[in-house]
């Protein structure tokens, strides 16, 4: 393992995840403001601790999160992407167990875009014969 601090980007719709991972005691800072206070949902409060759950290294490391972009679920699965792709960086090992999980994988689903003539992405106007 390397000294010091890990840092990883994760990345989900347009919300970016700047993560840096250090040894501590499991302390989770994102924005400058505590886990719970930033997020308040369980579900996805879960999803955040995920990579450590799976890799049973929960409590061993202090986490600090700049995160920018999209909304709170996309957030949340980047900072998700981005402690995955840390804790690959600090023990090789990792990467088997978490590739398994699907927590290595940026999901490539965007916003479709508007098209002209239609009332939203895909949904057109009513049809008048007369």
């Amino acid at each position: 393992m390397k000294e010091g601090t890990i840092f990883a980007v994760g990345s989900r719709k347009t919300a970016t995840a700047k993560v840096w991972l250090s040894e501590g005691e499991g302390k989770i800072r994102i924005n400058n403001r505590d886990l719970k206070e930033y997020i308040r949902r369980e579900d996805l409060i879960h999803k955040i601790l995920m990579p450590f759950r799976i890799t049973g290294t929960t409590g061993k490391y202090d986490v600090k999160v700049k995160v920018s972009g999209g909304g709170i679920s996309g957030q949340t699965d980047a900072i998700s992407l981005g402690i995955s792709k840390a804790l690959v960086e600090i023990d090789e090992s990792f990467k088997a167990t978490l590739k398994n999980a699907g927590l290595l994988t940026r999901d490539p689903r965007e916003k479709e875009r508007m098209k002209y003539g239609k009332a939203k992405r895909r949904k057109s106007f009513q049809f008048s014969k007369r």
